[in-house]
């Protein structure tokens, strides 16, 4: 069957997975994303980009929190019950993605409100500025099959990409160039799927999502033949 295209053309080419505009329902998949207002980065340097990461484990609860909550020892931070769970992100310098799922009812919105809200608190009082971050309220498209929910992990483990070649979709990309890049980009969740231990881990609760990797190697595989489509488009 034909799969979604990652070639530059057209990103994401199912045009009934918008951005939604009904309720959020548990049991469902959603990619959300968002940008920095008039495209301005929104990370500066590792400690905004480890701040955010800190942020979306303590917003992920149900209780408050405070920012002396985001410690050394933040991710053993009890939470409660989560409002969220996370198969997959991507932090890249004007944006991010995730991809989640509702634990509770209204969960989604809970949490991006306590996400957003917060780090923009960090950003204006550090940069020294006022108004809004994020480029209105965060975007959403409803990974309402299977397949389009497969996809969706090759789309945002592949965004850091961009960072090596913005049109790396159209051009052809050096394969081991790839996973030199992404064995070593810290800000997204394709670590987490290798066998590479570390604390951030805790962010994801993959239990709630179909098992499509057993292993590193299947999502290596899954990468490589979505570049490989690429160079074909």
């Amino acid at each position: 069957p034909q799969r979604p295209c990652l070639c530059g053309k057209h990103d994401i080419v199912y045009a009934h997975m918008s951005t939604r505009k009904i309720p959020f329902s548990t049991g469902e998949y959603y990619h959300i994303y968002n940008r920095g207002n008039d495209k301005r980065k929104i990370f500066h340097n590792n400690e905004d980009y480890q701040h955010f990461l800190k942020i979306l484990f303590l917003a992920n609860s149900e209780k408050g929190f405070v920012v002396r909550d985001i410690g050394k020892d933040l991710y053993n931070h009890e939470r409660g019950r989560t409002l969220v769970s996370i198969g997959a992100y991507c932090l890249m310098p004007n944006h991010f993605h995730l991809l989640i799922t509702e634990s509770i009812d209204g969960g989604i919105s809970r949490f991006m409100q306590k996400l957003t809200t917060a780090y923009s608190m960090y950003y204006n009082t550090k940069y020294a500025r006022t108004g809004s971050l994020f480029e209105g309220k965060f975007k959403s498209e409803h990974a309402d099959n299977d397949r389009y929910l497969k996809y969706l992990f090759s789309y945002i483990h592949l965004n850091p990409l961009k960072l090596i070649d913005k049109k790396w979709k159209i051009h052809k990309i050096n394969k081991n160039k790839v996973f030199d890049f992404l064995d070593t980009y810290r800000y997204s969740s394709y670590l987490d799927y290798s066998d590479y231990e570390r604390k951030e881990k805790l962010l994801l609760d993959t239990k709630h999502f179909p098992k499509y990797f057993e292993n590193s190697k299947d999502l290596k595989a899954e990468l490589l033949d979505w570049i490989t489509l690429s160079d074909q488009d």
